[in-house]
């Protein structure tokens, strides 16, 4: 079984024809442009110079690529990097005068979060740093 390198390589196929390809890619022998994925077609086609090849010279061909994920930069990526980078940190609450409800305490942590529709207020999470109860409020 004959394997597609990824450079350029010529290879003679069973019927003597010369083909050209690089990586998966195949080219036409004639007038050398890209030629379109034999899939199960029985010629294939130039669509430049007309010149036909024989589908079955295709049908052993292994084509194996691989890739480094640093190869194709991404923008989502590069946000996904940053969001989880972000998200390893410690978060730091801030602190408010809030009487806990089931302690007595006077101090509280608390966060916010837009949890309805945008023309709503956000909902306050409060945290007794006492005793770790907690409890929120739709503002």
């Amino acid at each position: 079984m004959a394997s597609a390198k990824p450079h350029s390589n010529t290879a003679t196929s069973a019927s003597g024809q010369r083909r050209a390809n690089f990586g998966s890619l195949f080219f036409c022998p004639t007038c050398s442009n890209l030629l379109e994925n034999p899939g199960d077609q029985d010629h294939i086609v130039c669509h430049a110079c007309g010149d036909a090849q024989e589908g079955s010279q295709f049908e052993e061909i292994e084509t194996v690529s691989r890739s480094q994920g640093s190869a194709f930069p991404s923008r989502l990526r590069n946000k996904r990097s940053l969001v989880q980078d972000v998200g390893e940190t410690e978060r730091v609450n801030a602190t408010v005068d809030e009487l806990c409800q089931k302690c007595g305490a006077t101090e509280m942590t608390f966060n916010t979060l837009q949890m309805r529709s945008a023309d709503e207020g956000q909902t306050v999470f409060y945290k007794c740093v006492k005793c770790g109860y907690g409890f929120s409020v739709n503002n």
